[in-house]
């Protein structure tokens, strides 16, 4: 018996034929991914069945034959029998459905249910370490921010001088700054008048010369400026910066004054000195270099230590740093066309660097002195000067341009610089004596204003200063790789007594006594 005759007569024991069945609902099996052919065969089935029911009921068929459909019975296309497994026959059961279990692949998933679980603990634990990551580093920049805004450190005065770096502007350095600048060594005050009008009085005899002054009282500060920040042709003054950076190296450890420097083909030059004339290939010691480049104004020494400073183009980038915008090398000596430039203030800030010593050591700053008191040439600056009156000072020389730049010390204890620079027509000597005339005046107005000691009966003075005494040796040996037979320590008149409360916040220091002049390695 099959499956069809089996539900019509479960069918006609339940109800009478002619009553209409009420459609049951069908409950749905617990798996949610059942196919929807599935109940819509069983549906189909049942209204088969019904639709045979109301036209009668077919004999069952004879085991082992074929079913045969009636003529009159139409199936549906959609509507598949349902087959039966031969051998066996269902169970009955009234009001039962027939439903087929089909097997469902499981969806693809990135990750198990169970691990994305335990995730998410940890996820959401990284994103809140990550924000506040972010907003403590933002916080950071943002204090950080106002805090160098508002550090006075970084706030710089608009009425310094320019300079190449704005950090030269701070006047006293601390460990962690650069050294102090050209300009920040300079103390100024208030501008002597009667001493400008007579630079310029004395200017006005040579209409044909034009001169650039500047003077300064290195204890009250007072000054004159005539035309000081003109730019010069610097001639052999370019040789004072020159200097200051060999001395600077040497206290680095970068050059000792033993050292022997060869002389090259392309370094031998004309003009003054002597080393050229010796073939290429002589050595000279660095200290006798740089004592026959101020003294004897040599132009092969000088071409020399500008090779051995790094070349042009680092000295230059140098004098920057030191807040100097004028003072520029452009050739090798002799620069007879005047190609290097410098101004009469600069070569006064660099004067009061060797003073102080501000950007070298102070055995350094004692060597630099003596060497500057024997510059040979004696006509200008030193010319206008009193009895018992010191120059340390450096010339220049060319054809349009004459100048003497210099630390005078009165014999009273009184300290000055004068940097005077002439312009004139090819060699005007007139020139010479405009220099003299300047200096006489300078003089005369500073050794009037001079200082006197308290008190002569003790040699030391009550600002610790010690008067040298005898002619101390240079030490390791190196007396005798002096150009001169002997070596002359400075002699620098003491400072008197009363003048510590005149003397700037950066002001002078004495000569130590016995300088070490090779830094220890």
């Amino acid at each position: 018996m099959s499956e069809s005759s089996d539900e019509l007569t479960a069918f006609s024991r339940r109800q009478p034929l002619n009553r209409r069945q009420r459609p049951q609902k069908v409950q749905k099996v617990a798996q949610k991914k059942v196919k929807a052919n599935s109940q819509q065969q069983a549906a189909n089935g049942r209204g088969a069945a019904l639709a045979r029911s109301k036209k009668g009921v077919a004999p069952p068929p004879t085991p082992g034959t074929t079913r045969r459909v009636k003529s009159g019975l139409v199936m549906p296309t959609a509507v598949k029998p349902i087959p039966t497994v031969k051998g066996k026959i269902p169970p009955f059961r009234p009001g039962a459905v027939m439903v087929k279990t089909v097997r469902m692949e499981k969806p693809k998933r990135g990750l198990p249910s169970s691990r994305k679980t335990r995730l998410k603990p940890m996820a959401k634990t990284m994103l809140y370490v990550v924000r506040l990551l972010i907003v403590g580093i933002g916080m950071g920049a943002i204090v950080g921010t106002v805090l160098s805004v508002l550090d006075p450190a970084n706030r710089i005065s608009t009425t310094s001088a320019p300079q190449s770096n704005s950090n030269m502007a701070r006047s006293q350095p601390q460990p962690t700054q650069a050294p102090p600048t050209a300009s920040s060594s300079l103390y100024l005050s208030q501008e002597i008048i009667s001493l400008k009008n007579a630079v310029q009085n004395l200017a006005a005899n040579y209409p044909n010369l034009a001169p650039g002054v500047f003077l300064v009282d290195l204890d009250t500060g007072n000054y004159v400026d005539v035309n000081g920040s003109n730019n010069f042709p610097a001639a052999s003054t370019i040789k004072v910066p020159i200097l200051l950076a060999f001395f600077q190296d040497v206290d680095a450890g970068k050059i000792r004054l033993d050292e022997m420097l060869t002389m090259q083909q392309d370094m031998v030059a004309g003009g003054s000195g002597d080393m050229g004339s010796k073939p290429a290939g002589t050595k000279y010691n660095a200290l006798e270099v740089v004592t026959k480049m101020i003294t004897i104004s040599d132009n092969t020494a000088t071409n020399m230590l500008i090779a051995r400073l790094g070349g042009i183009e680092a000295l230059n980038q140098r004098f920057r740093t030191w807040g100097l915008t004028t003072t520029t090398i452009r050739n090798n000596l002799p620069d007879l066309q005047g190609t290097n430039t410098t101004s009469p203030k600069e070569l006064a800030n660099l004067m009061a660097i060797v003073s102080q010593g501000n950007l070298v050591s102070m055995p350094s700053r004692d060597l630099m002195l003596d060497i500057l008191r024997r510059t040979q040439r004696d006509t200008l600056l030193p010319s206008g000067l009193g009895t018992g009156a010191r120059a340390f000072h450096k010339t220049g020389d060319i054809g349009t341009m004459l100048a003497d730049t210099g630390l005078i010390v009165v014999p009273t204890g009184k300290r000055y610089i004068a940097s005077v620079m002439v312009q004139r027509p090819e060699n005007d000597p007139r020139a010479e004596k405009l220099i003299s005339s300047i200096s006489r005046a300078a003089y005369q107005e500073f050794s009037q204003n001079a200082v006197t000691p308290s008190s002569t009966t003790s040699t030391i003075p009550a600002n610790g200063y010690q008067p040298q005494i005898g002619n101390p040796a240079l030490p390791n040996s190196t007396t005798g790789t002096l150009p001169m037979s002997g070596y002359q320590p400075p002699v620098i008149s003491p400072v008197p007594n009363a003048m510590g409360s005149t003397v700037p916040a950066n002001g002078y220091q004495p000569p130590v006594m016995n300088p070490q002049y090779y830094p220890p390695r």
